[in-house]
């Protein structure tokens, strides 16, 4: 049987980090291929205890998920991922083989919450399946292929899911995310350029999105919530701003992904505002029709940007976004699943987290 090495050259901080990776047709290889990748991180902490919270607080969340009676850790966006690219009966049978998973949990009532990287894992199932894409992409050529790498991404991105700080599953997710998104880069029609903007003595790491370059086009900034990366937007990109010839410029919000080095605070905007005060300096696009589009919390960022600079603004638009009221009303933020809490002390840099504490900030 052939086998295909793709040999992604990625950049973690200042260090040159080489993946090899030996693909196959097979099913079983791609199998064996994540529990190859992930081989140290078998004993790795599951996502749902790395946080860490005041004994007070470890009461008022267990009396939550009594309340609440979710099966899942998680927050599962179905519905979102579908729209993004995931095929959903993919999707069904990863979210199948994490519920009917028999190894130990580490909450018996949350499905998702399965130790170490071994089958049934968040971490494990997700990238199987990406790998599994990854495999299809080199059967491939062109548009197909690209699509196939887009896939993978995505769903190592969902591996990553939701991204907290010190999670080395999610890291390592990340990386392959952003891996097999600069390969399918080089594969497709519409063109990609990875762009660093300067910011405070480091560079924002943005993706901008085009159907040509022969003279600048109009330019959505977009940006999700806290919990999910940049390459997830290529779906938005695809079917709906490049058929109208609308680039799109694509920012992770502050604490996650390429945006890691900066904590979240509550200049939520302060990335994004840089980076729409580089536009002029760049070819592409026209920096006088520029647009915002910011889903869940990064929607709260694209609201503050456009009063900060409504005079260099076309059009602001927020879906799912958090507000006012969340932050004026204690008691709300309280009521938020334990996913959220984690996300959100994660971002903001917490360790031992005062529920009461962090719903009066």
């Amino acid at each position: 049987m052939t086998l295909y090495r793709v040999i992604f050259f990625y950049m973690i901080s200042n260090n040159h980090f080489l993946l090899s990776i030996p693909m196959s047709e097979s099913e079983e290889t791609s199998s064996n291929l994540s529990e190859t990748l992930f081989v140290k991180h078998k004993q790795a902490k599951e996502t749902s205890m790395l946080t860490q919270y005041m004994p007070s607080s470890e009461a008022l969340l267990d009396e939550k998920r009594e309340q609440q009676n979710s099966s899942w850790y998680r927050n599962l966006r179905r519905l979102q991922w579908v729209w993004q690219g995931v095929n959903p009966i993919e999707q069904e049978a990863v979210l199948a083989r994490i519920a009917s998973s028999d190894n130990s949990r580490t909450t018996d009532e949350w499905l998702d919450t399965v130790m170490g990287y071994r089958s049934g894992n968040w971490a494990y199932e997700w990238t199987k399946l990406g790998m599994q894409h990854q495999n299809r992409s080199n059967e491939k050529k062109g548009e197909e292929m690209a699509e196939e790498l887009f896939s993978a991404s995505l769903c190592f991105s969902i591996a990553g899911y939701p991204h907290l700080k010190n999670d080395n599953l999610a890291a390592q997710a990340q990386v392959l995310a952003n891996a097999a998104y600069s390969e399918a880069i080089k594969h497709t029609k519409l063109i990609v350029k990875q762009i660093d903007i300067p910011y405070q003595n480091k560079k924002i790491k943005a993706n901008l999105h085009l159907t040509k370059t022969d003279k600048p086009q109009p330019v959505v900034i977009v940006s999700a919530g806290l919990d999910s990366l940049q390459t997830d937007m290529w779906r938005l990109f695809r079917d709906y701003l490049a058929p109208k010839n609308i680039a799109m410029l694509t920012v992770d919000m502050p604490s996650i992904g390429h945006s890691a080095h900066w904590p979240l605070t509550e200049d939520s905007s302060c990335l994004h505002q840089a980076v729409l005060n580089e536009l002029p300096n760049i070819p592409w696009v026209d920096h006088h029709k520029v647009g915002l589009f910011g889903f869940r919390f990064g929607g709260n960022a694209m609201v503050r940007l456009s009063f900060l600079e409504q005079h260099k603004l076309k059009a602001c638009i927020s879906l799912g976004a958090p507000i006012h009221d969340i932050f004026v009303h204690a008691d709300k933020l309280k009521q938020m699943p334990k996913m959220h809490l984690d996300v959100l002390a994660s971002r903001l840099g917490k360790g031992a987290v005062d529920i009461n504490s962090l719903s009066g900030q």
